[in-house]
């Protein structure tokens, strides 16, 4: 009986942009940003897509919004990521230490900060406290399982 095999491998593709303006505070930071508000432009790309597509037309005015939105977002979400590494980098510092704590810590002020700059009430800024902290010490347990 004849008999085949394929042999091979997957994996994703890797880009490393790695921006160093000589500290490593403002590296993480602009990294982050980079990063992160790349991954946010390209999920409203994703989205308009979806709706150009379900519409069945598009528009010169339909690609300045997606382009505007494309920007906010990116612009939104690189700012929230730079300003949680920068704040997890500066636990670690003041810290001494690496763990999982400075990624709650830094997570707990990134979500105040970002909470009280978009003017909340105290109630509110603590909760997003609350959700940022939670939010970032998952992730770091779940990075140390894979």
């Amino acid at each position: 009986m004849p008999r085949s095999s394929f042999s091979g491998a997957l994996s994703s593709p890797k880009m490393d942009l790695t921006v160093d303006v000589g500290n490593p505070f403002l590296n993480l930071t602009i990294n982050g940003f980079l990063r992160i508000g790349t991954v946010a432009a390209a999920k409203v790309v994703a989205e308009e897509t979806y709706h150009v597509v379900k519409r069945g037309s598009f528009s010169h005015h339909n690609f300045e919004n997606s382009l505007k939105k494309m920007c906010k977002e990116g612009a939104y979400w690189g700012t929230v990521a730079g300003v949680y590494v920068g704040m997890e980098y500066g636990v670690e510092r003041i810290r001494g230490t690496k763990d999982w704590k400075n990624a709650m810590i830094g997570g707990a002020l990134t979500g105040a900060l970002v909470s009280a700059a978009s003017n909340n009430n105290k109630d509110k800024i603590v909760m997003d406290a609350i959700a940022g902290g939670a939010v970032a010490t998952a992730a770091e347990f779940i990075n140390y399982l894979t």
